[in-house]
């Protein structure tokens, strides 16, 4: 028979383990359910647009560049006006300003967070960190598509315009996509 003491310090061992367990798997959980849900703008990955619905929605691009980055960043076009299912392709320039290599890792999100279970990228220089050489300019680009669902969900019928927003962090400070 074990001691009620033992017991208690056995139990107490188990809670302590499960919660350092979920302490870890929490981050992991996070992301799945923000890309399940579209949470917080959290965007989905595709591989291939499902075709046009004939209706169109615009997509404005915003960027940012974190004060620790040595870069500029902007999109080449402020918005464009796609069609719902179609896929399309949009250009990011950066500019290493500095006189060293420097890594870079892009942060996204999509407003309205509603929209964001509905923004599929299929290829994206944010999915991989960046490295410019010193004074070196590059275009990326960032295929997507808005999925037609959007045009069935009650909560996105009044979005006429979704913001696909990025911001650069240095490699070695990045933040997790959220």
């Amino acid at each position: 028979m074990i001691s009620r003491n033992l017991r208690t310090a056995i139990l107490a061992g188990i809670g302590v383990c499960t919660m350092g367990g979920l302490g870890f798997a929490a981050v992991p959980l996070y992301r799945m359910f923000c890309e399940a849900t579209g949470l917080n703008g959290t965007t989905q990955r595709g591989l291939r647009a499902p075709g046009t619905t004939g209706q169109k929605i615009t997509v404005a691009f915003d960027s940012n560049v974190d004060k620790g980055l040595p870069w500029k960043f902007a999109p080449e076009r402020r918005s464009d006006t796609i069609d719902i299912g179609g896929r399309d392709m949009a250009f990011f320039t950066a500019t290493n300003s500095s006189d060293k290599a420097v890594t870079g890792t892009a942060t996204f999100n999509v407003t309205p967070n509603v929209a964001g279970k509905y923004f599929t990228k299929i290829q994206c220089f944010c999915f991989t960190q960046q490295t410019l050489d010193p004074g070196q300019t590059v275009r990326m680009p960032v295929i997507f598509y808005v999925d037609p669902k959007i045009l069935d969900d009650p909560d996105t019928k009044d979005v006429q315009e979704i913001t696909l927003s990025y911001t650069f962090y240095p490699a070695d400070s990045a933040k997790t996509p959220s």
